[in-house]
């Protein structure tokens, strides 16, 4: 198989510090943080206004890459299922998406609700 390279073009900051704390998904999030996005995309939020709902891919850097099959939603009274049959974090490719409420933009940096990922 090809290997892949991905290049971050920007960072998330929030509260969310453990896999823990955060929500098992976007629309049941409060949580806010910030995105910056590095300077070369600024042209790429043109339109963009507070309000809007965003897309967002994250790559999940704190999340095992070696488990193949999970007790949905962490609830071990289920039976376990293959990782790419749920929305596990854990998963050979880590890969999230995030619909994510924009409050604000200033420049390149977006501030956002909605946050379920570290």
């Amino acid at each position: 198989m090809e290997t892949y390279m991905i290049k971050p073009i920007g960072v998330l900051h929030c509260a969310i510090s453990s896999t823990e704390e955060a929500p098992k998904n976007y629309d049941i999030s409060n949580y806010t943080g910030t995105i910056t996005l590095a300077s070369e995309y600024e042209a790429g939020l043109s339109g963009m206004k507070a309000g809007d709902t965003i897309v967002v891919l994250f790559w999940l850097h704190q999340a095992r890459r070696d488990v193949l099959m999970v007790y949905p939603r962490g609830d071990r009274t289920r039976a376990k299922r293959g990782v790419f049959t749920t929305r596990s974090p854990v998963r050979p490719n880590p890969i999230a998406v995030s619909e994510l409420q924009l409050l604000n933009l200033e420049g390149t940096t977006l501030t956002v609700r909605g946050v379920d990922v570290l």
